[in-house]
């Protein structure tokens, strides 16, 4: 474990305070920048100093600063980086519960990956009698919404059998997660959207702990925004930031949300579905130098690089994947998992880490190569502590074919195993 990070975790005294080459300049006209720059709310508690990392990097950055110049940017992951919980199996459920999604012609259209024991258990789950198009009658239908479920959640039949195969590359999509979006084709992007505004109004008024059923499957039943993350992109707004959101949920389901923390649909990035005569369809953009086509590129791990260079620094082709100079990254990156793990890496501020014990992401994480990580637990029911360490030089990375490998610094040397010391003690 490096020294910095063991000190910063557990005496939270120490500030990071050489500032690397690729830093922003700072002014040393005038009124102190930290006169000038909007604070974070002192009453909202941080782990140990990362209040002071983040505050420090806002001051250095902001246009408040008083440095000339393209906005910095800052982004962020939505589901349990922004919020407590997932928007998306919210979505899902209170869809299912009211019958919302349509009947597909055949459910082996829905994703170029699903297997055909996945489609036989969804025509036998789902039945064949609702025409096509029509809505399913998930919410009295437990077999159908537990099957629709059980893909979702394991991508697994209730069977226990795969319900995607092929190949893809695992760094740059996840079938199941495209899968979602597919689910929805037929409905307009305004219903989803407003699908997912009124799971929205039913998980914030549920209480703390709650939980639901879909089908016969157990799940959160609230969400809750994290109050010091919007504290955060409320303060990083004012200093001049150009904040997003990029998740791997359908753009809809999660433009229902970013309103809440103050942004608005231009930024907020998720996964784009093709429409054809306004409707959603089960096909899905495209990134870089990959076409449109049907979910082979989503905001997701590598992906999330690419839309941001695509979307924010308007980087096209090929060069979208690749890690870009200082002065074309974001300040700020933002996430709780290894699907975040690229685009929080390329931040040449602060890399938050809201830790929820995901192995790549905690690698990285807690080797503080850069000394600008700030890991933080969950602000809402953080996790118990992660026994043992994490296996960072051996299988903490996952490889574009779904292999597991050791987790490589830029200069390809290899992060020791990492042990997680009380970060979750909050």
């Amino acid at each position: 474990m490096r020294s910095t990070i063991v000190a910063g975790l557990l005496a939270a005294t120490v500030l990071v305070t050489a500032a690397p080459a690729d830093a922003a300049p700072t002014s040393t006209s005038g009124a102190s920048s930290r006169d000038r720059c909007p604070q974070l709310d002192t009453s909202l508690p941080w782990y140990g100093d990362n209040r002071a990392k983040l505050q420090k990097m806002i001051d250095e950055r902001g246009t408040c600063s008083g440095i000339d110049g393209r906005r910095p940017v800052a982004a962020f992951d939505w589901d349990n980086t922004v919020v407590k919980n997932d928007i998306t199996d919210a979505t899902l459920a209170w869809s299912l519960r009211h019958d919302k999604i349509l009947r597909p012609a055949r459910w082996r259209d829905t994703s170029r990956w699903l297997t055909p024991a996945a489609d036989r258990a969804l025509t036998a789950a789902c039945g064949t009698s609702v025409p096509v198009g029509r809505p399913l009658p998930t919410s009295v239908d437990t077999d159908c919404a537990d099957e629709i479920f059980e893909i979702r959640e394991k991508s697994q039949t209730m069977g226990g059998e795969p319900a995607f195969a092929g190949n893809w590359n695992h760094r740059r999509t996840v079938p199941g997660y495209a899968w979602i979006p597919q689910l929805f084709a037929g409905h307009t992007p305004k219903a989803l959207r407003s699908f997912a505004a009124q799971a929205r109004t039913e998980q914030l008024a549920a209480p703390v702990g709650a939980t639901q059923k879909v089908g016969t499957h157990t799940i959160a039943g609230y969400v809750r925004y994290y109050e010091q993350q919007k504290d955060l992109i409320r303060t990083l707004k004012a200093a001049g930031f150009d904040v997003y959101i990029v998740s791997a949920s359908s753009e809809p389901i999660a433009e229902a949300w970013s309103g809440g923390v103050g942004l608005d649909r231009r930024h907020t990035i998720g996964i784009r579905s093709l429409t054809r005569h306004g409707k959603l369809t089960t096909g899905i953009r495209g990134c870089g130098d990959m076409p449109d086509g049907r979910g082979e590129a989503l905001p997701y791990m590598d992906g999330k690089r690419c839309f941001i260079n695509q979307e924010i620094f308007k980087i096209k082709g090929a060069a979208a994947w690749e890690r870009q100079d200082p002065a074309h990254r974001i300040a700020l990156g933002a996430g709780d998992a290894d699907t975040d793990v690229t685009f929080v890496d390329d931040a040449t501020g602060v890399h938050l880490a809201i830790n929820r014990n995901k192995p790549e992401l905690m690698c990285r994480a807690l080797d503080d190569a850069d000394g600008r990580w700030a890991v933080n637990p969950m602000f809402i029911a953080p996790l118990p502590r992660k026994s043992g360490v994490y296996p960072c030089s051996t299988t903490g990375a996952t490889r574009p074919d779904g292999s597991l490998g050791p987790v490589l610094r830029h200069d390809g040397s290899v992060i020791p195993d990492q042990e997680d010391l009380a970060l979750q003690a909050g």
